[in-house]
């Protein structure tokens, strides 16, 4: 029986999934900027978490052109693929909201959700898309709004801090239900998450 060589599994890595691997460290580094940001409050930490998701997505893109490209893909590629989009499009982003001031107790509920929409959309994909490939095996179209569409919350988060508006100074403001702090501004997670889990076809490019 031969011995496995070191770092065997790395050396299966295709070109791709040193882009999905960009794709993951980049949303682990905006989760980085977040502590530093709740840490110091300097926003500068959280407009770095806002611009390494934009960098997550640009990796993302690239590791699916570059797989085609090839014409090298493989079971594990799409399994990380979906594990890094977790990360930078859904975990991320949340973690972005609770800092810029979605602290409450509902806030916290839909955040969680969100995430949560973000994991069951991603396996509902992985276990649909032979389901959903033509004759040539390409995916047409996702069912449910793909999770990267979490950069356009990230974007408006982003404006929100240009204009002073983290925190008490949140956009929508606060209100009180039962005691619990909701900021209304939340609820545009609450709705990516839903369209996430749609059944909606999205065509896909």
């Amino acid at each position: 029986m031969n011995k496995p060589k070191p770092f065997s599994m790395i050396r299966e890595f295709h070109l791709a999934d040193w882009f999905t691997l960009g794709n993951a460290c980049s949303g682990v580094g905006a989760l980085f900027a977040v502590m530093s940001y709740l840490q110091l409050q300097d926003v500068k930490h959280f407009y770095f978490a806002c611009a390494l998701i934009p960098l997550a997505l640009v990796f993302d893109v690239l590791d699916g052109r570059i797989a085609r490209w090839r014409q090298k893909s493989s079971a594990m590629g799409r399994e990380l693929d979906s594990l890094a989009d977790v990360i930078s499009f859904g975990v991320a982003p949340a973690a972005i909201a609770y800092a810029a001031g979605m602290q409450g107790l509902y806030d916290r509920i839909i955040l969680v959700f969100f995430v949560a929409c973000g994991v069951s959309r991603l396996a509902r994909y992985n276990v649909t898309a032979e389901e959903l490939a033509d004759d040539s095996g390409k995916v047409k179209y996702f069912e449910g709004t793909p999770i990267p569409t979490s950069f356009a919350l990230v974007a408006a988060l982003a404006i929100a801090a240009a204009n002073d508006a983290l925190g008490d100074a949140m956009w929508g403001g606060m209100v009180k239900i039962a005691g619990f702090q909701l900021h209304p501004l939340v609820l545009m997670f609450a709705i990516s998450g839903s369209l996430m889990i749609s059944r909606i076809r999205i065509p896909k490019l």
